[in-house]
């Protein structure tokens, strides 16, 4: 019932005073009241909790009041403080000399002071907040007192004003109608707004325009000056081919009245004053030089001579400029032309003198060459004619048993046949220097394992450095490079039989280290050293470093063979020495692209390419009638039967007869006129099949080598090694 007494909605006033109404009357009817029943106590009694509650409601009401009234305050107080703080900023906005404006991260206007497009008044009233930025754009591409550039509309303007927007950071200047200049400056805010200012620079860039003319003025004397000074006669044509300038000089080289020159003279002028008393050179005529001028823009440069009567020569060379217009420069350069002639008058004695000159050194260079090409193919000749006999020395002292010789006969023996291999690699030195030298020699480069051929060198060298008591050691490798084998087999055989032969006591090392694309193979040895005034003279022919070397220790050709196979085969080689503290030489080699098998062919050289079981009748062809003796005699004491001849014809004619083939055929590869040994190999290889055969030869280039492989036959080179013939036979 109470809450239907007191309105809410009433202010605490009121409320509260409805309640002391109510309290009063209830006061004064209990006073009246004459029933002592207890009603009117209990009346009493709800009227005072009422008056509990409503003092209770009455307080909270006020605090509530009290409340409201300081949040009010507080929020008044907030809203003065930013009216003033968007007064001031809007003040310091004001207090900025160039137009300013803020567009918010929505490209909307949010302020601008009243500097801000102040050049342009028919869209300063429009630039409210609010405002969208393509908008504003619209609006100054519109406006008349934007001067846009020749041939810009408004709209292409705009768009090309939007492109510099997309930037973070812009700065360009607008043209205003009435000579004035408007930078403007656009910036990103951190919050992904714009602001924009805009600086009056009419003054900078008038006075910007005051000192250019300056400038130009202050060139234009200083051009003046120079042509002036120049001692070259110029003249200048606009592009409508009138005068605009030239010097001094120019009427003193074409000696024509001062009034041919005077600004506005036109170029036919000139022309007809040029082909007066003067010859225009190098095919031109003076049309050709007008039409030349009234081309227009886009002429090609010009250049020509000019020829007076009296023998005078003027250079003449005329360029477009770049306003269309063209300059002409005048050089005197009579004296230039008659030195020239004098010159060409000189040379055509010289060149006869040196012509007779060429031809006598050219007759001498001849015969030059022809001896050198002589004695390289006398040193050839000789060199392969003398492996005949000499293979046949070798095998004739091979065939010599050893069982019914004394000592000293052995001893007599040995030394013989060490003789002749002394010889034998003589005669292989000259062979190879004579190829090197001539420009024959061959090469066939291929991959190459180095470890199986350090190997066999090793083996090969072992004992002669055991003998001497040197400590002979080769390292191991497992690298393969690009080098024709034959020539890397020899590079490496001279330069470890050079550190053995001058290395009195200690070692001679052999080593092969990989470095990223290349092997360094070095012979290191603890001889004498080698000073380094001598370092580049060792590698010339029959050069020795120690004079005491005998004959039998070689030539002086191993290390001039080195550097030239080196040299053709693209192979670096260095040498580090010092006196007294021994060599070393290091070739460096490419690793190659691809391996081989892993079995190594240098360990098969001497390997038969055929195998038909142990031979007992041996056919041997050679045309050299003591190494056929020697052979023979050699291969009937090994116990073989022989059978003979001279040539491929014979051959097939004495096995016909016999009607017998033999075992194993040794075929020399020239057998004179007719068919060679290859030729024969074929021959009976198409009567017989297949057949066990080797070309015997004397010759080492490496074509004759690739030819027999390609035909599976094998070679012995000459002087022939016994082991080797002996194993090729009884091999099955």
């Amino acid at each position: 019932m109470t809450d239907t007494l007191v309105n809410p909605a009433d202010p605490p006033e009121r409320q509260r005073a409805k309640l002391m109404q109510i309290v009063e009357v209830l006061m004064r009817r209990v006073e009246q009241a004459t029933d002592d029943g207890g009603a009117a106590y209990a009346q009493f009694q709800r009227a005072v909790m009422l008056e509990d509650q409503v003092r209770q409601r009455t307080s909270e009401l006020e605090h509530a009041l009290d409340l409201l009234n300081e949040s009010n305050a507080l929020l008044a107080e907030t809203m003065r403080e930013a009216e003033a703080a968007r007064q001031n900023l809007a003040d310091a906005i004001e207090t900025v000399q160039e137009g300013f404006a803020l567009f918010d991260q929505g490209e909307r206007l949010v302020m601008c002071n009243t500097r801000f497009c102040t050049d342009m008044m028919d869209i300063h009233d429009r630039l409210q907040p609010g405002l969208t930025f393509s908008d504003y754009v619209t609006m100054v591409s519109q406006s008349a007192h934007l001067s846009l550039p020749e041939g810009e509309t408004p709209g292409s303007w705009a768009v090309r004003r939007m492109r510099r927007h997309a930037d973070d950071h812009v700065i360009f200047n607008v043209s205003m109608t009435g000579d004035r200049w408007i930078q403007v400056s656009e910036h990103r805010t951190r919050d992904g707004g714009t602001v924009i200012l805009q600086t009056d620079v009419t003054d900078i860039i008038r006075l910007e325009r005051v000192e250019r003319g300056r400038l130009l003025d202050d060139q234009a004397q200083m051009i003046r000056a120079t042509l002036e000074h120049i001692n070259q006669g110029v003249c200048i044509f606009d592009a409508e081919g009138m005068l605009v300038g030239w010097n001094q000089h120019l009427g003193k080289l074409l000696t024509a009245p001062a009034s041919h020159f005077h600004i506005g003279a036109s170029f036919d002028t000139l022309v007809h004053v040029l082909s007066g008393d003067m010859r225009i050179g190098d095919g031109l005529t003076a049309a050709d030089l007008i039409d030349w001028a009234r081309s227009g823009t886009g002429r090609t440069s010009l250049s020509f001579e000019l020829t007076r009567t009296g023998g005078q020569v003027l250079a003449v060379f005329a360029q477009e400029m770049p306003d269309g217009g063209f300059v002409m420069s005048f050089s005197d350069i009579t004296p230039e032309r008659r030195a020239m002639q004098a010159i060409r008058e000189a040379n055509e004695t010289l060149e006869q003198r040196v012509t007779d000159r060429t031809e006598e050194l050219a007759e001498a260079l001849n015969r030059a060459e022809r001896a050198n090409a002589s004695r390289s193919r006398f040193v050839a000749a000789a060199s392969h004619d003398l492996l005949q006999p000499l293979s046949a020395a070798k095998l004739y002292l091979a065939s010599i048993s050893d069982e019914t010789l004394t000592t000293p006969a052995r001893t007599t023996l040995e030394k013989a046949q060490n003789a002749l291999t002394g010889v034998e690699g003589i005669l292989d030195a000259l062979l190879d220097i004579s190829k090197l030298e001539t420009g024959h020699a061959s090469v066939d480069v291929k991959p190459v394992e180095i470890g199986p051929m350090l190997k066999r060198l090793n083996e090969d060298f072992a004992p002669g450095a055991a003998q001497k008591g040197l400590e002979l050691v080769f390292g191991e490798s497992a690298a393969v490079v690009e080098s024709d084998r034959t020539y890397l087999r020899r590079i490496l055989q001279n330069l470890i039989s050079n550190a053995i032969r001058y290395t009195e006591a200690g070692s001679v090392r052999v080593t092969a280290q990989t470095t990223g694309g290349s092997v360094r193979i070095s012979v290191t040895d603890t001889g004498p050293g080698i000073p380094e005034h001598e370092q580049q003279v060792i590698f010339r022919e029959f050069h020795r470093l120690n004079a005491r070397a005998s004959a039998a220790d070689g030539m002086g050709l191993g290390l001039a063979i080195v550097e030239r196979a080196c040299s053709l085969l693209g192979h670096p080689i260095e040498i580090q020495s010092k006196p007294g503290e021994g060599a070393c030489f290091s070739v460096t080699l490419p690793v190659a692209s691809r391996t081989l098998a892993a079995e190594s062919q240098e360990g098969a050289r001497a390997r038969s390419p055929v195998a038909t079981g142990p031979a007992t009748i041996v056919c041997l062809v050679e045309n050299d009638a003591d190494l056929r003796g020697a052979m023979t005699q050699l291969l009937e004491k090994w116990g073989f039967d022989v059978v003979h001849a001279a040539s491929g014809e014979e051959t097939l004619v004495l096995l016909d007869e016999i009607d017998i083939l033999p075992d194993c055929f040794l075929v020399d590869l020239q057998l004179g006129e007719g068919m060679d040994g290859l030729d024969l190999i074929a021959e009976l290889r198409r009567k017989h099949g297949k057949i066990k055969a080797r070309i015997i030869t004397a010759d080492r280039d490496p074509a004759i080598g690739r030819r027999c492989a390609a035909e599976e036959i094998g070679v012995f080179w000459k002087p022939i090694n016994a082991e080797e013939l002996s194993a090729f036979i009884e091999v099955g």
